[in-house]
Order: structure tokens, then C-alpha cells, then sequence
């Protein structure tokens, strides 16, 4: 009782039928119904750390406030619990994927006024640096990929280095890659909104479209959540790909950058997973290296 209680509290009305349908990173997964007949899908947990689900929120409505990609709408959040609106199941067939692409590309397209967010971040449970960068310094000097190996590969690197999870040989690739980040980045551009976490099992497809979900919203590179799309497969990707690039071409060699952005998430899931995960790790390094 205590749960429905919570979550009627934040829904703004009464929910029934609660149903717990999955677990992930802590937190527990429940399907539940408003008064007025409206399935909800809410994440609920009382040992997560402070902040994930106000980073959440705050991601989800900048998602959306781009008026591009498809978003559930956000019902309520405390600390412990985050409410969404229930999106059904779907496929992602060829028309979803390239409707999917051009809205990826007219989130993007929206921007952010700096690298980061005005909020901390997290990606799963582990916390993403989000300090607000300036885009260029005072020479006009792309800060991206200095940020970019600051804050997105530096500190994932020493927790899975430390925690043994990377030996001595495999941190040097990703050192490598840091210190000729400058090289390997590829043309500057200005920020984009993006999702930051954009791997497949975040993109719900419902009614034509993609939905986005389980956001680390920040002002960052574009390249990013398409390398993310394909680290694990999303389906239709090529589909996706060919859309975004009618509706918003990338640059020059992006191909051959999608390891380096890569390389984030696969030091991410050696944080999280362990040493399994430490050969993607190595392999995506290496190709970076070789651009």
C-alpha cells in the first residue's frame, strides 16, 4: 500500500493495479493504472543515488522541449521514483526507422548552449560529469574533444582500472587515445542536444516512431548517440542512418570515428560488468588509434 500510495502522490491521482515487470541497475520496473484508465510505467527504488532521477527528469523534458524526437511524457519523480507515461510495444519497421532518423537529426539540430548540462548527470547508476564547457575557447579552438577525454574517458578509465577490471596494456590504449584526441576527433562543431546513453535498448518503437528513454542528456557530440545505436545493435540501423544523413550530413570520416565514441560507453560497461567487457574495451581503442 505504501508503494501505490507514493506513486498516486506523484501521479497526481489514484493508481491501481501495480505490477512489478522487471528490475535493471537497482531499481525496480512496475507497470501500473491511473484512475482514469491510463497504463503508466514507473522506476522505483529507495537505495539509488541521490540525483539520478532528478538527472532523468531533467533530461527527459530537455529531450523533448527540442519538439523533434517522440518522448514519454513525464507524470511525475522524487528522489526514489520516476513516472512515465506507458508506451505500447511496436516494431521498428523500415518507416519507423527513417522517421526515427530524421527525428534524431532535428533533436540534434536543436543544440545546447554549452558541452554538459545544468545538471549532474548519471549514466546507469555511475555519475556523468556534466560541468558546463564552453564550446570554443578564447582562439575559437573546438573544446569538444578535450572535454570529451576529460570528462567521458578519464574518469571511467581509473574506476575500472582500479577496480582491476583493465590491466596496465589495455588503460595505455585508451591514454593513447587521450593524448591525441585532438587528432582523432574529426571536424569541430557546435553542441548538440543529444541523449547520451542512445544504445537500443533505449529506443522503444511504438505507433511508426521511436521513443526515447533512460536519457544521459547533455550538450555533446552527435556522432555520439549514432555511435551508440550501434555499439548493440539497433535494429534498422543502416534505415536510421540513411535518414539522418538526408536530413543532416555528417562529417567527413564519421565511420571511422564510431569506435572513439564508443569507447565511453564499453569503459562505462567495464565499470559496471567487469572484466568481460575489457577486450571491447582494448578493440575499440585500437581502432581509434588507427583513423
Amino acid at each position: 500500500m505504501e508503494l501505490t500510495e507514493r506513486f498516486s502522490r506523484l501521479a497526481g491521482g489514484p493508481v491501481t493495479d501495480v505490477v512489478r515487470i522487471g528490475e535493471q541497475h537497482g531499481w525496480r520496473h512496475y507497470r501500473a493504472r491511473l484512475g482514469g484508465g491510463q497504463d503508466i510505467f514507473v522506476k522505483h527504488s529507495e537505495r539509488i543515488p541521490t540525483g539520478l532521477m532528478r538527472a532523468e527528469a531533467h533530461g527527459l523534458r530537455w529531450l523533448a522541449e527540442a519538439g523533434s524526437v517522440s518522448v514519454p511524457e513525464l507524470l511525475g519523480w522524487d528522489e526514489s521514483t520516476l513516472i512515465l507515461a506507458w508506451v505500447p510495444a511496436g516494431q521498428a519497421d523500415r518507416a519507423a526507422a527513417e522517421r526515427f532518423g530524421r527525428e534524431l537529426a532535428g533533436l540534434h539540430a536543436a543544440g545546447a548552449a554549452t558541452l554538459g548540462a545544468p545538471w549532474p548527470g548519471f549514466i546507469a547508476s555511475l555519475p556523468l560529469s556534466n560541468e558546463p564547457t564552453e564550446p570554443a575557447g578564447p582562439d575559437g579552438r573546438d573544446n569538444w574533444p578535450g572535454w570529451y577525454a576529460a570528462h567521458r574517458l578519464a574518469p571511467y578509465l581509473r574506476w575500472a582500472a582500479d577496480a582491476g577490471t583493465l590491466d596496465r596494456g589495455c588503460a595505455r590504449l585508451v591514454e593513447a587515445v587521450m593524448s591525441r584526441i585532438d587528432d582523432l576527433a574529426g571536424p569541430g562543431e557546435p553542441p548538440s542536444r543529444i541523449h547520451g546513453d542512445c544504445w537500443a535498448g533505449n529506443v522503444l518503437w511504438s505507433g511508426g516512431r521511436g521513443w526515447l528513454v533512460d536519457p544521459a542528456a547533455h550538450g555533446g557530440h552527435r556522432e555520439t548517440d549514432l555511435a551508440m545505436l550501434a555499439l548493440f545493435g539497433a535494429p534498422q540501423l543502416e534505415r536510421i542512418l540513411a535518414a539522418y544523413c538526408e536530413a543532416a550530413p555528417l562529417g567527413d570520416g564519421w565511420r571511422a570515428r564510431v569506435p572513439l565514441h564508443q569507447l565511453h560507453p564499453l569503459l562505462v560497461h567495464a565499470c559496471l560488468f567487469g572484466a568481460g567487457y575489457a577486450g571491447s574495451v582494448q578493440d575499440a581503442a585500437r581502432s581509434a588509434l588507427a583513423i
